[in-house]
């Protein structure tokens, strides 16, 4: 990379993380001022409900993950129509699979969490996977160039046509199936303007023999690293399902949406703009390009611990100004939330160089060992103390993968030890600071869990 490339590369990577921080407060914001709204015209078993519904989708689209939009974002053909309409036919195939697949599933999964509800309402709701696989590849091309800005304006519009109408349903209703029809019209929303308002290639039903190869070689093993994914960012709701009620796992939802805004903007974040960068340079081709990017790295860190932080220290006060009685076990949640995901935060930047580098196997190792080290503590923690142990375990996760971590990192050449030691030491004496600050609250939950612990 020349030197006159090094600037406008930062340039638009900063414009990139503006549209992307900046779209995401707005959505998030938007999410937030409808929980408000519908926490009070719903009751907490119907955000248990689609704590499992939200879980099973994710965890159908995860485990069937080809790995298409990280490969046109990372590959040479990224931008050639045949490789781009055999991406797109992948997906469409893999869309109406995947919902066949979440109607067989409504029993059995009704069954194992003791729901009845999900016989009727999974299969409507995992419509919307039909609908994401017709999604243009016109959204990745913008994401490869980091041309953020209108989709980000699409995915805010879609956004609020759902919101209005599961507002609009819940106050006539007063029914779960809000939410789930709310869903299905940002979902379809969504694909509409995605066609409608996004440049690029239209695309049509193509197999290219070779980019197919390509694309299923590469996509194998992102494959396997999103069924590692899965746990890392469901399994708790998978785990949680079977050991707290519905209104207890309604209450946990909260509790998580409010404390996961930080880490849920990095991925974000990380998803959007460290691909594109890694691509477009190696670590030690560019020494002063490489160390601006070590610099972003560190204000991104800092600045989502900080926030993890403010919500771990004002949990219980929001939750007790903002919500109703049912909600309040939720404030003492958020702490433990917030406090177990500094530890993981350290590292959670070193995956994605390697899938832009191309070396999905990489990948897939660093996330199915930091997925099963994190499901192993978890499951460990939430049979030995309940909620409190289980998070307990999740935040010891992210210590104890550290050695593995730093060592794929230096060997792709983007470990900064510097970073991660003082980021490191910050995590874990912020993260029992705040839940030692907060005991008096945590102790009936903890007593909950641990009877006759005090």
């Amino acid at each position: 990379m020349s030197e006159s490339t090094a600037p406008n590369l930062i340039t638009r990577l900063l414009r990139g993380a503006a549209f992307t921080s900046g779209g995401f407060v707005v959505s998030q914001t938007l999410r937030f001022g409808s929980n408000l709204i519908l926490t009070r015209l719903l009751f907490p078993e119907a955000f248990g409900l689609m704590a499992l519904v939200t879980m099973i989708l994710m965890g159908l689209a995860l485990l069937s993950d080809t790995g298409v939009q990280q490969s046109i974002m990372q590959h040479a053909r990224g931008d050639e129509p045949d490789f781009l309409n055999t991406a797109w036919t992948l997906n469409v195939a893999r869309g109406v699979l995947l919902w066949l697949l979440a109607c067989a599933l409504a029993w059995p999964a009704a069954l194992i969490y003791d729901a009845p509800d999900l016989i009727t309402i999974l299969p409507v709701a995992a419509f919307s996977l039909a609908l994401a696989g017709l999604s243009p590849t016109r959204i990745f091309t913008a994401q490869r160039h980091l041309h953020l800005g209108r989709i980000m304006s699409i995915e805010l519009i879609a956004q609020i046509t759902g919101i209005a109408l599961m507002i609009w349903l819940a106050w006539l209703t007063s029914s779960v199936w809000a939410l789930v029809w709310g869903s299905l019209a940002t979902a379809a929303v969504k694909l509409a303007l995605d066609w409608s308002f996004l440049p690029g290639i239209t695309n049509r039903l193509r197999w290219d023999p070779q980019a197919g190869s390509e694309l299923l070689r590469f996509g194998s093993w992102i494959l396997l690293s999103s069924a590692f994914g899965f746990l890392l960012t469901q399994g708790d709701r998978a785990i949680l399902g079977v050991h707290l009620s519905l209104e207890e796992l309604g209450v946990y939802n909260i509790a998580w949406f409010l404390a996961s805004f930080p880490i849920l903007l990095t991925n974000a974040l990380v998803a959007r703009l460290l691909i594109p960068a890694y691509r477009e340079t190696a670590a030690a081709a560019n020494a002063a390009l490489d160390q601006r990017i070590r610099r972003l790295r560190a204000q991104l860190t800092g600045t989502v611990g900080l926030m993890l932080l403010a919500l771990a220290v004002s949990g219980p006060w929001l939750v007790a100004l903002l919500y109703d009685d049912r909600y309040m076990d939720a404030g003492a949640m958020m702490v433990m939330i917030a406090a177990a995901s500094l530890p993981p935060l350290v590292t959670i930047t070193y995956d994605q160089a390697a899938l832009a580098r191309g070396e999905s196997r990489r990948f897939f190792i660093m996330i199915a060992t930091r997925a099963s080290v994190q499901t192993a503590l978890f499951l460990l923690g939430v049979t030995l103390a309940g909620l409190p142990g289980a998070l307990a375990g999740q935040a010891l996760s992210g210590v104890l993968i550290y050695p593995f971590i730093a060592r794929h990192a230096y060997l792709m050449g983007v470990w900064d030890k510097r970073h991660d030691l003082v980021f490191m030491i910050l995590a874990l004496i912020v993260g029992a600071s705040a839940v030692a600050f907060h005991l008096d609250a945590l102790r009936a939950i903890i007593a909950l869990n641990m009877p006759g612990a005090y």
